[in-house]
């Protein structure tokens, strides 16, 4: 997955607000019909609905996990922990814009429960890599968590702490994952990837994932 030259900067250093891409004030066009579920990727949050969002390495992938998960509503892909107002994927490539690669997620908790949710995320990254997954190198690739509810950041973070003792138990590493409210991630906005990353997999069913990778299976507080 390739960006814009890196004029110097290390990839897997955070940038500043400061350092960060200008951006732009028009809005990226998505489609407005999520090709899969059939439901508004952009429209209002049903009653009885709501919103997480997930950075776990490349989004096509992460997106596909998500969809696929009974009591999604909706998916889309987009740019979320940074800097620049309304970036390109080639800016975020650049890992100046301070984004990570993200889903966003609207769930029905009636349907799905959080730790189901949060289990998916676990189990199909590799959390314990700061700034990559696999081959995926730089701050865009960050494992990230943003909550909209305060019940979800202390699920969240239940979750990580959880997860770190089995991984520990198991010989693993360290996890990294950045955890927090939604708002005060970056400037606390969603920005929607371009078009054509919208729904990928779907239309591109043998392109790249690198997702499924799972150290231990995620005992949550369902089981």
């Amino acid at each position: 997955m390739k960006g814009l030259p890196m004029f110097g900067l290390n990839k897997t250093t955070m940038v500043t607000k400061d350092e960060a891409l200008a951006g732009r004030d028009t809005p990226i066009t998505v489609p407005g019909i999520h090709a899969v579920l059939g439901t508004p990727i952009s429209g209002p949050v049903p009653d009885g609905h709501e919103v997480i969002y997930f950075g776990m390495g490349c989004f096509w992938g992460s997106e596909r996990i998500f969809w696929q998960t009974d009591g999604v509503y909706t998916t889309a892909v987009g740019y979320m922990g940074g800097w620049t107002s309304h970036p390109t994927y080639d800016e975020t490539c650049t890992s100046r814009t301070g984004h990570t690669e993200t889903v966003k997620v609207v769930y029905e908790p009636a349907k799905v429960s959080i730790e189901t949710l949060l289990g998916e995320f676990w189990e199909n990254h590799d959390p314990t890599t700061p700034n990559r997954q696999g081959g995926d190198v730089g701050t865009q690739y960050r494992s990230a968590i943003f909550t909209t509810t305060d019940a979800q950041l202390a699920s969240a973070k239940a979750s990580r702490d959880r997860y770190q003792e089995q991984l520990t138990d198991k010989g693993f590493g360290t996890i990294s994952t950045q955890i927090d409210s939604a708002a005060d991630a970056g400037d606390g906005t969603f920005y929607y990837a371009e078009d054509y990353h919208q729904g990928y997999l779907h239309r591109n069913p043998g392109g790249y994932c690198n997702h499924g990778f799972c150290q231990v299976s995620y005992a949550g507080a369902d089981a």
